[in-house]
């Protein structure tokens, strides 16, 4: 697809995105977010970002923003959350119904679409419905469907469906995956773990979705707003850190959801243990389900003195809590129900500048990382310490020298650079599918 053409064109061009949007904790409420105003920059002339009501995401138990930290969408951009459709005699889908029915809306009036889905369940579920639904309308369908997977699209949903000898929900997600115009993984990791999840259920059931997942998916990594990290002001940035009682280089930075998979715990028992952060603060930013038991283990740690738990970060105040740190520590590890897809995190903190990253080669670490992080074994507090020891002693210009290569690597993940390459790939056949270039 030629951006130059998007960005010329006078005919009306959408984006739909389909996700667990703001305030919902998660990286790929903040991907949405970037795809969305990148869209903008590359010529869309309307974007629509289509999620769950407040009202909904309070009861999920999904970890939330504070409302009044959620920074306002670009102009050009539209958050809408349908209301649920049916009553109480509607136990459960009132809101996935509200959800189709306006996607429903969207693909029959004419106005050429690219919709993308950010998580299969029950995201592309949705889009598939609603495709469905539009095309048997009779009115002009001009959509194209993209569809991104997380590992927790397998690990929670396909494998589970597998233990349990549940084909049927197994099939239901491998199907609208491979409905899709364009199937995509997060990393290389989460394609591989698509094709043996997809390999499993053939194992088990005699079906034959491996063969098409091998075929058909492809990799797009997360889409990060790199000037937000890149031209950060470095006024504002100190004005952050003053605001939250911190200086520069005066304490190890922690941010992700508080989850156990995470492993903030290892964390917490490693800074403890290290020699070179007995003058350091520990600052763990997030929230989530692990949130009173971190409390509560941060209260029993020897350091306990030093370590501040924060839960109302918002994201203009990442960049500079990234940046100020001595080091960013995120020793995240493989669980039966969570195992790290990519790390979006981390790549933001190697566009922010700062301390070092320590973090474990764990699922797609690696690919976010590349070989600008100190890697230890998962759950191994011991050697957090060391690693923390390690990195803490570095001389300030070899320091430099890692941080700017770092950067450098990072800057592959720019949220135009991620669109115009997803965009390339939607298919062009005269199908009735969308043609932009």
């Amino acid at each position: 697809m030629s951006a130059t053409y998007l960005h010329g064109a006078r005919h009306r061009r959408r984006l739909v995105i389909v996700v667990r949007a703001d305030p919902v904790i998660c990286g790929h409420s903040g991907e949405a977010r970037n795809l969305a105003e990148a869209a903008m920059q590359r010529g869309f002339t309307e974007v629509r970002v289509v999620t769950w009501t407040l009202e909904r995401l309070a009861r999920s138990g999904l970890p939330l923003k504070p409302l009044e930290s959620v920074e306002p969408y670009g102009p050009g951009i539209v958050v809408e959350r349908p209301e649920p459709v049916g009553d109480y005699r509607v136990p459960d889908g009132r809101h996935l119904a509200g959800v189709v029915g306006r996607l429903v809306e969207l693909f029959t009036d004419g106005v050429p679409t690219v919709c993308m889905s950010l998580y299969l369940s029950p995201h592309q579920t949705a889009v598939s419905e609603a495709l469905r639904v539009a095309r048997s309308t009779g009115r002009p369908v001009r959509v194209t469907t993209v569809a991104e997977a997380v590992g927790s699209d397998i690990t929670h949903v396909v494998r589970t469906a597998v233990a349990e000898d549940r084909l049927g929900a197994a099939a239901h997600v491998l199907a609208s995956y491979l409905d899709a115009d364009l199937p995509v993984a997060v990393s290389r990791y989460t394609r591989d773990l698509i094709v043996e999840a997809a390999a499993e259920v053939d194992a088990r059931f005699g079906t034959r979705f491996a063969a098409a997942c091998r075929a058909r998916v492809e990799v797009s990594y997360p889409a990060i707003d790199t000037a937000a990290y890149v031209h950060a002001d470095p006024a504002a940035q100190e004005q952050v850190l003053s605001r939250r009682g911190l200086v520069r280089d005066g304490y190890v930075f922690f941010l992700s959801r508080l989850v156990h998979a995470k492993g903030v715990d290892d964390l917490v028992t490693g800074f403890a243990a290290s020699p070179l952060c007995r003058d350091l603060r520990l600052v763990i930013a997030g929230n989530g389900p692990e949130r009173d038991h971190l409390h509560a283990l941060a209260a029993r740690s020897p350091a306990a003195a030093r370590v501040e738990l924060l839960h109302d970060v918002p994201d203009v105040e990442k960049p500079a809590l990234m940046a100020g740190c001595a080091a960013f520590v995120l020793p995240t590890k493989p669980r039966p129900e969570f195992v790290e897809t990519f790390g979006i995190a981390l790549a933001e903190k190697m566009l922010a500048g700062g301390g070092p990253v320590v973090t474990t080669d764990t699922g797609g670490v690696g690919e976010a990382v590349g070989p600008h992080a100190t890697f230890v074994p998962p759950g191994d507090p011991a050697a957090i310490a060391v690693a923390l020891d390690e990195v803490l002693a570095l001389p300030p210009a070899e320091r430099a020298t890692r941080a700017a290569a770092a950067r450098a690597y990072a800057m592959q993940f720019d949220r135009v650079a991620v669109l115009d390459a997803l965009l390339e790939r939607i298919p062009d056949e005269e199908t009735g599918r969308v043609v932009f270039a």
